[in-house]
């Protein structure tokens, strides 16, 4: 009888060690048992409090969230209805964050010679500035360079790298917003 008592006892213990804790189980110091920061911690009078969230980079937003490239059909510069949706966003996102410069990079496959693909880069870094200054942004707050075949973002000479390489990519220039 004592054995099998010992023998339940100790498979209790084994699934007891083999539970995940939670994030929300913390020391006093708001640490979780994995070093995570619990998301309530305990104030210096023993009451609750919630952290700010962490500021993400505007870059990261822009990125992640709002997107910062459109695509184009070969040797075209005409912004399609998903492009034209993405600059949109990013229109709303400049709206709401004044102080930042954004470049417009254009980019084309690797198809055509290296002059012919950097005045096609241009065109399409214009076509998205256009559009974003018929949705409202200051042109003085954007820059245009093209990169032409020059920078592809996929590698490979088949149709599934050349559409990822033809586009206009927006990112935040140097110095402007955080």
């Amino acid at each position: 009888m004592a054995f099998r008592t010992l023998s339940l006892f100790a498979a209790v213990l084994l699934l007891a060690a083999c539970e995940t804790p939670s994030d929300q189980t913390g020391t006093t110091s708001g640490q979780g048992a994995a070093g995570k920061t619990s998301s309530v911690d305990q104030g210096a009078a023993g009451t609750t409090t919630t952290p700010a969230p962490a500021k993400r980079p505007l870059s990261a937003i822009l990125t992640g969230d709002v997107g910062d490239r459109v695509f184009f059909d070969f040797d075209k510069y005409s912004l399609k209805a998903k492009a034209r949706q993405t600059l949109e966003r990013q229109a709303t996102f400049l709206k709401n964050n004044a102080g930042v410069k954004v470049a417009l990079q254009g980019h084309a496959d690797e198809r055509g010679t290296r002059e012919y693909n950097l005045a096609l880069g241009d065109r399409r870094a214009n076509a998205a500035k256009d559009y974003l200054m018929a949705l409202g942004i200051n042109p003085n707050r954007m820059t245009i360079i093209s990169y032409g075949k020059e920078r592809p973002a996929v590698a490979g000479s088949n149709e599934a790298a050349w559409s990822q390489n033809r586009r206009a990519v927006t990112v935040i220039s140097e110095g402007a917003g955080s």
